[in-house]
Formats: C-alpha cells, structure tokens, sequence
C-alpha cells in the first residue's frame, strides 16, 4: 500500500521544502489540496525541488474551471515533473461553484465525466496531431492550431484521479478517471455498500481489470501517547466529522449505520450559526465508525483490518499524532 502526505503551507513557496520533507521521510506522494491557494503553482514549485515522489492535485476543483486549462495544466506539470503528476480532480458543491467561481452548474456526475472525456480528447490531439473533435452536452473542442498544440509528451500523459461520495460520481470515477479519491468521512458499510460496488460497475464498464484502477483513501485518524491525549484529539476528530456531516449530499454515510437524522440537526445548527455545539453530537461510537481510533502502534493493523487489499494507498488525517510519529508508521502500511 502506497503512503501519501499532506502539503500544508500558507506559502505556495514552502511548498517545494515540504515535498522534499516527505520524500525524505519515505511517503509515495505529495498532495496539495484548493484551499487558499490554486493547487497547481505549488505543484510546480514541489516538482523543481523533489526528485522521486508522486505530486497530486487532491483536489483541484474541476468545474471551476474548463477542459482546455486542465489539459494543457496537466500536459505541462507532468512534463515539469518528468512523469510525477498526477491530476486530482473534484466537482466541489454547487453554491462554491455558482456563487466563488461564477460557474455552470448541472448535471455534475454527466458533466465530469464528459471533462474527464475532452481533457483525454486534447491530450489525444496533443499526442499524435490527430484533428481535435470532442463534442459534447457541456463541453465543445474543435479547434487546435499548430501554434498552440505542444506535440508529445516524453513521459505520456498524467492519471487522473476524481473524488467522489455518492454513487452516481463514484461510478463515474470508474468508467473514465484512473483513480478515485475515497473522502475521509466514510464507514466500512458505505465503503462495502456503496462505493466499492459503484467503483466495480464503473470499471467493468469501461473493460478495464482492477489491477489499472488505484483507489486512494483518506483516512481520519485518532491517536495520542495516553489516554488523555487521545481524549483531547477526539474533541478535535469530532469537530471535523461534524462538518463533514452537516453537508446534504454526504448524508448517505450517516445513513448507512442508521444515523440519518444526524445530518438534519447539524445542518440545521450551522445555518443557526452553532457551530460549537455541532461536536458533542458526535458519540464514540460513531467516531469509531468513521475514524481509526487507538494507539500509535495499532494503527497499521487497524488500516489492515478495515481496507484489507480494498485500497492501493492511504493518506493519513491525524489528529493527535505528529508528523514524525506518522512517518515512523510509513513501512508497516506499505506491507499492507
């Protein structure tokens, strides 16, 4: 199982030391998610400073943008990376995309999929000249002039990966992306309900083997050298966890061990402003079901037991655990 990192600085210029940090400490890869900063100016600057590790995009918000600056992002940042990228993409939610991007919204899991299409349709054209012709409901590409087309890539095109939670998106991550992004708030009844068999029919769909599909899971962690310590990281679990649970469209995962209603009163709570009152609605066992819980050394065999040979790499969501402590666990989970 492949082990990746987090990259995260408030600086996209402390992004290349980061990188280097965690190829050091002997983690598969590097990602950097879209928060206060584009994803993809940090992946460059990690690519100039590292020399071995996967650099990811996880995510970078596919509809905030379109086909074409995807494209060519990606085109240029694995030939920058010399064939490290990997292009992380996520359909975040419709206010963020209508309302912070000024985007169209619609049919999300059609239209990603048609993205994930036109984006392999320029890289097509980019690689053997072929006349680009992609048209589609959201998406037309039918122009590339010389000028513009960069020619092959020596080291191909980069994977796609697409996040997901429903079914709908999830099984389109298996039809077309090369990759699926598992959201730390899961169960293992959703995972074996709902996502596996919706990544299975997608892949099966497009005839491709499992063998060239890798599914990455975020996995929230809680830990600490004592019991006190992991009490206090609880608190700071739970917190997250609530909201994560507050958001309609992941209501499925609470449904899925019969906690349904949670996601009404924690939605209710942020539009009322109670944000700290959303953790303590979040129970022990109900954290247990979301979260590894328990000490440092547990952690690898508690990661065996819950994804067994389900996911291909894991990244860690600590809370409680320092980096150090992280990385020491590095070789357990790659035996995995």
């Amino acid at each position: 199982m492949k082990v990746d990192g987090a990259v995260m600085v408030e600086d996209p210029r402390d992004a290349g030391p980061a990188s280097v940090s965690l190829e050091n400490q002997g983690y598969d890869g590097a990602f950097i998610f879209e928060g206060r900063h584009d994803p993809f100016l940090p992946i460059c600057v990690m690519a100039e400073r590292s020399e071995r590790i996967e650099l990811i995009t996880a995510i970078a918000v596919a509809f905030a943008r379109n086909p074409m600056t995807l494209a060519n992002l990606g085109y240029d940042l694995q030939l920058h990376s010399k064939g490290r990228f990997i292009l992380g993409l996520g359909s975040q939610i419709k206010p963020h995309i209508e309302r912070r991007f000024s985007m169209p919204w619609s049919k999300p899991a059609a239209r990603m999929k048609e993205m994930i299409s036109a984006i392999r349709a320029i890289w097509h054209t980019f690689e053997t000249g072929d006349k680009l012709d992609h048209r589609g409901e959201f998406y037309t590409h039918t122009l590339m002039a010389p000028f513009f087309n960069p020619g092959p890539n020596p080291h191909g095109t980069p994977p796609i990966f697409l996040a997901g939670v429903g079914p709908i998106m999830t099984r389109v991550a298996g039809e077309v992306a090369d990759g699926y992004f598992l959201h730390p708030f899961h169960t293992e009844e959703f995972l074996a309900e709902t996502t596996m068999p919706s990544l299975t029919t997608g892949i099966e769909s497009s005839g491709r083997p499992r063998s060239e599909f890798e599914i990455s899971a975020q996995v929230i962690v809680v830990s600490g050298k004592d019991d006190a310590a992991i009490k206090q990281a609880k608190r700071g679990a739970k917190a997250q966890i609530s909201f994560y649970g507050s958001t309609p469209a992941y209501r499925g995962v609470l449904e899925s061990v019969g906690q349904g209603e949670l996601q009404t009163e924690l939605n209710r709570l942020t539009k009322q402003g109670g944000w700290a009152d959303m953790p303590a609605l979040i129970n022990d066992d109900l954290l247990e079901q979301i979260a590894l819980v328990g000490p440092v050394e547990e952690i690898p065999e508690k990661l065996r037991q819950r994804y067994g040979t389900s996911v291909d790499r894991v990244s860690l969501v600590p809370y409680g655990i320092d980096a150090q402590e992280i990385a020491d666990l590095i070789p357990a989970i790659r035996e995995i």
